[in-house]
């Protein structure tokens, strides 16, 4: 299976740009959209993506936030949001989308950011023991679990270009850093550094500003993480770094399942 992971930024925009072209080329079984910024209904999807059925998760606020999932396959069950007191806001934001199939789950999460000054921290603190609680929840279920999306973190220092500048950054806080080590601990793997355990100048997203992404100066903040037992599945895990159409680039994974 090819499932892909994009924060498209807007997919009405991303639309009339490359998006299109990106999926036909690139064939995944699964595609998961976050900061999709629409609803179902306001968005017109070209005749030649008619073969992936489409499940969404949009914020109450009309044109922020939201989630979609794209599938071939039609899953067995279909959850939005996370349920539990500490994701009310972030539920209405539309940030969780669940897929279940008969032998594993897929989620794609859109993390809250932190904001300027670590303003919302806190919030995003009590979503990180949030999110990670489900995923461990859906476990418990008796099925293995696929997460990806945007989870607005660059775990270690050879995940961002300029790490010394953005100590106290949102997405480079000790807080939010030691939030992702917390669901490595719990039994996820990051597959990108499963395969590329080293690699540097990998980034899924650039700044806007200051020529960022022709200087490559980005950010590795979107992810496939993955229940541990799945690990001997994997096949290949890649950022599709070449793709535009948004401030974030695809992250891919291949696995056998």
């Amino acid at each position: 299976m090819k499932l892909i992971s994009w924060n498209v930024n807007g997919l009405r925009a991303v639309l009339k740009k490359n998006f299109t072209d990106f999926v036909l080329e690139h064939d995944p079984d699964v595609l998961c959209l976050q900061e999709t910024k629409a609803r179902p209904e306001q968005v017109e999807l070209p005749l030649e993506l008619a073969g992936y059925r489409t499940y969404w998760n949009s914020a109450e606020k009309a044109g922020y936030s939201g989630t979609a999932i794209f599938t071939k396959n039609e899953p067995i069950d279909v959850r939005n949001g996370i349920g539990c007191e500490r994701s009310a806001e972030g539920d209405k934001e539309g940030r969780v989308i669940t897929l279940e199939y008969a032998e594993f789950f897929i989620v794609t999460v859109y993390t809250p950011n932190s904001k300027n000054e670590l303003l919302r921290l806190p919030y995003r603190m009590e979503w990180d023991i949030a999110f990670r609680e489900y995923l461990k929840s859906l476990e418990k279920e008796g099925k293995p679990v696929l997460a990806c999306g945007d989870l607005n973190v660059a775990h270690e220092e050879i995940d961002l270009a300029r790490p010394k500048t953005n100590r106290f950054s949102a997405g480079f806080s000790d807080q939010e850093r030691a939030g992702f080590t917390e669901l490595i601990k719990a039994g996820f793997v990051d597959t990108f550094r499963h395969f590329h355990p080293e690699a540097t100048d990998r980034y899924s997203w650039w700044s806007y500003r200051a020529g960022a992404r022709g200087n490559n100066v980005g950010w590795r903040i979107d992810y496939w993480c993955v229940s541990e037992e799945l690990t001997p599945k994997l096949t290949a895990a890649e950022i599709n770094d070449d793709v535009l159409g948004s401030d974030h680039c695809p992250v891919t994974l291949e696995i056998d399942l």
